[in-house]
């Protein structure tokens, strides 16, 4: 049966979806094509009418993760002030809730210690991924009148994920809210956020 492009694209996407869950979860060295297709509800043997291989799956995974994370900085910033929609989106990002959905969260935080091991196609999605996020945290920064919009950006992102890492690392509940808290605090004091 031959299907319409449509629906070669939706099943596509449900692959991609169900590789960036596992990736985030158990890392890309780990992921199984057999797991991630019978999480999409397909069979195996379709893999190869989308992807060539593995390492072909885990970059376009990783680029999906990333316009996942950059359609999250344009919900949170949307119909907002800059200072409203960075602050919205800093309370996102250091929230329990992020901090507990391993396999929704962001991929820098989930990828960035594999990052040497993969494929160099992987690790420029990954790059590029960085560049359209830390983008639009800086489009944010300047419409803030911030002469730094492109260093801050860099610096607000280097801090999110690190938080982000340190708090999913910490065993303690409240250490791990306290690191959380603390940076939402510093990074919003910094760039004259409201609290």
């Amino acid at each position: 049966m031959r299907y319409d492009n449509e629906h070669k694209q939706n099943t596509r996407n449900k692959v991609l979806q169900a590789a960036a869950k596992a990736i985030r979860v158990d890392g890309p060295d780990r992921v199984a094509v057999a797991g991630v297709m019978a999480e999409a509800g397909l069979t195996h043997g379709g893999f190869y009418a989308h992807f060539s291989s593995k390492d072909e799956l885990v970059a376009a995974a990783i680029g999906q993760m990333f316009e996942d994370a950059r359609v999250r900085v344009e919900h949170d910033t949307a119909g907002r002030g800059p200072a409203e929609g960075l602050g919205a989106y800093i309370d996102f990002y250091l929230s329990r809730k992020h901090r507990d959905a391993r396999g929704a969260g962001c991929p820098m935080a989930a990828l960035s210690s594999d990052l040497p091991r993969m494929s160099d196609a992987s690790r420029q999605q990954f790059v590029a991924g960085v560049q359209r996020v830390t983008a639009a945290l800086g489009d944010q920064l300047a419409a803030l009148g911030r002469a730094d919009a492109e260093a801050g950006a860099r610096s607000m992102m280097a801090e999110l994920i690190g938080a982000l890492s340190l708090a999913r690392a910490e065993l303690d509940a409240k250490r791990s809210d306290a690191i959380l808290a603390a940076s939402r605090g510093q990074l919003k004091q910094r760039f004259g956020l409201p609290s």
